[in-house]
């Protein structure tokens, strides 16, 4: 996967992200926000028998997006259309899809993050605010359809809060850097118009304190031997 040597840089959320897809067969998925590719590429080789769509505003990720899909000759099945999330779903003019799955800008007040380069701020600071983006993703998916989120933990409520409007069913797993430290990320999964209780499901733990780089579960997941499951 070709990237940028300068700004925005695919890691781990991304491969969590697309590690916790489990699009069934022939289901239609979309990834708002998909920079070049790096949660929508993982996602399809993952479910090959379903269908991607990434979403993403930045003409140059948008290009970089459409070689990597070549280079892994996804095209039959995965594609990338140029657009803003702030404008709203009904301006790509496509049915809603079955799913929809997101890394949303970590900020939207500037004043709380430091300088961040000009290649970097569009991936970091949410124009709209997290408002637009769970807007935008709820009226992306079906009735019964999935979204699922990674975010900071510090904006969970916030997520929670949102998502609840039309959405229901919440599936929570904390992210830790290690077992003894609190959790830095969130993963969330709601379904629309979903009527089940909340789950907070057993956090994932990033890293042991041992030395090694990543803990065993995660270590599978990261090699595409397991997925991030749900249940």
């Amino acid at each position: 996967m070709r990237q940028p040597t300068r700004g925005y840089r695919a890691g781990i959320d991304a491969a969590l992200l697309a590690a916790a897809c489990d699009a069934r067969a022939g289901e239609r998925v979309l990834e708002a926000g998909c920079g070049v590719g790096g949660a929508l590429l993982a996602a399809a080789c993952r479910r090959p028998d379903a269908r991607f769509v990434g979403l993403e505003r930045d003409p140059a990720a948008v290009e970089l997006a459409r070689e990597n899909i070549a280079a892994n000759r996804l095209e039959d099945r995965v594609s990338v259309v140029q657009g803003e999330v702030e404008a709203g779903f009904r301006t790509l003019a496509v049915p809603p899809f079955d799913a929809a799955f997101s890394n949303p800008p970590f900020f939207d007040d500037p004043s709380a993050l430091r300088g961040p380069s000009p290649a970097r701020s569009g991936a970091w600071m949410a124009d709209g605010g997290l408002t637009a983006w769970t807007g935008f993703l709820l009226k992306a998916v079906r009735e019964g359809g999935s979204v699922t989120l990674i975010h900071r933990a510090d904006r969970l409520a916030d997520l929670l809060a949102l998502l609840a409007a039309k959405a229901g069913s919440f599936r929570i797993r904390p992210v830790q850097p290690f077992a003894d430290a609190p959790a830095k990320r969130v993963m969330v999964r709601a379904i629309k118009t979903g009527k089940a209780p909340l789950v907070l499901l057993p956090p994932l733990v990033l890293h042991p304190r041992d030395g090694a780089k990543h803990t065993v579960e995660v270590e599978a997941i990261l090699r595409g031997q397991a997925d991030l499951g749900w249940d």
